[in-house]
């Protein structure tokens, strides 16, 4: 089937859920409106679902590979690419200032779901772009940004995160690549870097590494790492490409899925490198873009679910098999009409569009906490850092379990290749271990966002979920069972909350035992509130006579996911409280 972009609920979700009135007040954004937004999306939306989304299975089934040295695309990725940087598509959400479109996050945050739900494979290489933007951008001296920033945010030369090495996997503190600095300012960078992602390809002019190394006497662990930009061709004078630096794709990955992106090992042999911000604040720096990765990646979980839905959904309507369980026909009907396989239709539906509703409001958080007024920055701040891990860790967990429902629907059609289902399964699959895995998710949301200020925003975050419980109080019957179901998810995140505080101090071992639980369930709750808000919303848009069932199909979904998806949060919060034991104890 065609990808359709979901452009309404983008719509929806900007206008309702992601601060709009507030981001659009700033100065960054005061000339932008929804009819842009919109515009830009739909525009985007026809060129991915016409030229990006028929690339996916030759991708899948070719895949990138390496001949003489040479990283070769498989067929249509090029033109495909060249497209896309002509109709400036790089550009829709970075900053004016150095040639970007300048629309607020949140329709980036929709545009990076419908490329990579028409093929994540191709998405990859915009995706670690905008990454090196945001972290040059933020970090970069006023002459990198201004040699490196335009032609990346075109996208006529694209950008790599360059972290993990052989031996040092997630570790950082173990890198050992090596930048010796030389008498022009410059550094030679020498070390093996892999799982780099678009590490080599030739679909742009020029790709700028950003790469985590050590200086001679930096000291050991996270604290002696350095950020240094290392292009491909040294950058001349004019702000063209010039000679071949030293660095060399030694080989490509064979990977489980998103076969199409080139996941290289890439070695630097000396290569010419220079020093982004200040020596040994290397880590810090590289969190920038490693943040906006994440959240990037949770985009993708949610683009990914969706496509896998789309597919399902059609497969259902147009799948004959067996009578009606009820008995009101003897003759086979479309599976759609069976309790279990609505059942899984609508659990995948609201994972979906709960999970692009927690990206929408995360979104404009994150503008807020970057462009808003500076004596509110800090509380939005706050609140985009505790959020950003629930978009990466349960978004794309749930993109995996949602594309495995997509199989189950299909029944054993699911397991061939030909439908593309098990493509989208075996793609997911990379979701929760990119830029960090689940587990470094929750105890990053445990340790950083939750114990360092003694669970201040999450007591905050939990405040105004109670807030939208009272609205829904105040509404109908379909509106109070919702409030009820979400009082409960948010008892047993309080109770959560209160347990880990309590006791990581003395026995850490027992409060991150329970860390993965524990975003699952913030995560859960995060995403039943902003459907909670969404139902309020629509119940308001509804009884103004605005489309009256796309509304009541947002009702409905609420009140689905509110009945079978936030009761999970009492296992996670029985899993946390009183799982330990068991967990730690057991003879492996």
């Amino acid at each position: 089937m065609t990808y359709q972009p979901p452009v309404k609920d983008f719509m929806f979700n900007i206008g309702y859920l992601s601060q709009w009135s507030q981001v659009c007040a700033l100065p960054r954004y005061h000339n932008i409106d929804q009819d842009d937004a919109r515009a830009a999306l739909e525009e985007l939306g026809r060129f991915c679902a016409d030229t990006i989304a028929p690339l996916a299975p030759v991708g899948d089934e070719v895949g990138a590979r390496l001949e003489d040295g040479t990283v070769v695309m498989p067929e249509g990725y090029h033109d495909a690419y060249d497209a896309f940087v002509e109709m400036g598509w790089q550009s829709l959400a970075h900053s004016p200032d150095h040639g970007g479109m300048g629309l607020p996050r949140v329709v980036g945050a929709a545009a990076t779901e419908i490329l990579n739900a028409a093929d994540m494979s191709f998405g990859l290489c915009p995706l670690l772009t905008d990454g090196a933007i945001e972290a040059l951008g933020v970090t970069g001296s006023d002459a990198q940004k201004a040699r490196y920033l335009p032609k990346l945010i075109t996208g006529e030369w694209s950008g790599t995160m360059n972290l993990t090495e052989p031996q040092a996997g997630s570790d950082l503190g173990r890198v050992r690549t090596k930048a010796v600095p030389q008498d022009d300012g410059s550094y030679k960078v020498s070390g093996t870097k892999i799982f780099i992602t678009y590490g080599d390809h030739e679909m742009t002019r020029n790709i700028i590494h950003l790469v985590l190394a050590r200086t001679p006497d930096a000291p050991d662990g996270p604290k002696g790492l350095s950020l240094f930009v290392v292009p491909k061709f040294l950058v001349s004078e004019d702000g063209t490409p010039g000679p071949r630096n030293k660095v060399t794709c030694v080989s490509l990955e064979h990977k489980l899925g998103v076969r199409a992106s080139p996941t290289a090992v890439l070695d630097y042999d000396g290569a010419t490198g220079f020093l982004v911000g200040q020596e040994n604040r290397g880590l810090g720096h590289m969190f920038v873009m490693m943040t906006a990765a994440r959240f990037a990646v949770g985009v993708q979980g949610v683009a990914t679910a969706d496509r896998a839905y789309q597919k399902a959904l059609a497969q259902a309507q147009e799948r004959v098999q067996s009578r009606p369980v009820d008995g009101s026909t003897d003759d086979g009907v479309a599976i759609i009409h069976h309790p279990d396989v609505r059942r899984m239709l609508l659990r995948m539906r609201s994972l979906v569009e709960g999970g692009r509703a927690l990206v929408a409001a995360t979104a404009g958080w994150l503008d807020l906490a970057h462009h808003g007024p500076t004596d509110a920055r800090s509380d939005a701040d706050e609140m985009a850092e505790f959020l950003v891990p629930l978009v990466k860790g349960y978004c794309t967990e749930q993109a995996v379990n949602v594309a495995s429902m997509a199989v189950q629907v299909h029944g054993g059609m699911g397991f061939i290749e030909e439908t593309g289902i098990a493509r989208l399964y075996r793609d997911a699959r990379i979701l929760p271990i990119y830029e960090g895995t689940t587990a470094i998710q929750a105890n990053d949301l445990l340790g950083r966002k939750v114990l360092r200020d003694g669970g201040d925003v999450a007591r905050r975050f939990g405040k105004m979920i109670a807030a939208t419980e009272d609205e829904l109080r105040r509404a109908d019957d379909t509106a109070t069972a919702v409030a009820d179901r979400l009082q409960a998810a948010r008892a047993d995140f309080e109770d959560s909350l209160s347990f880990l505080l309590d006791t990581a101090p003395d026995d850490p071992n027992t409060a991150y035992a329970g860390s993965v639980p524990f975003l699952m369930l913030t995560g859960n709750l995060a995403v039943g509130w902003q459907l909670a808000r969404a139902l309020l919303a629509a119940q308001a848009a509804r009884a103004q006579g605005d489309d009256p069932d796309f509304m009541a199909r947002k009702i409905a979904t609420a009140a689905f996911y509110a009945d079978h998806i936030l009761p999970d949060c009492a296992g996670d919060r029985a899993r946390i409280t009183t799982g330990a034991d068991s967990l730690l104890s057991a003879d492996l």
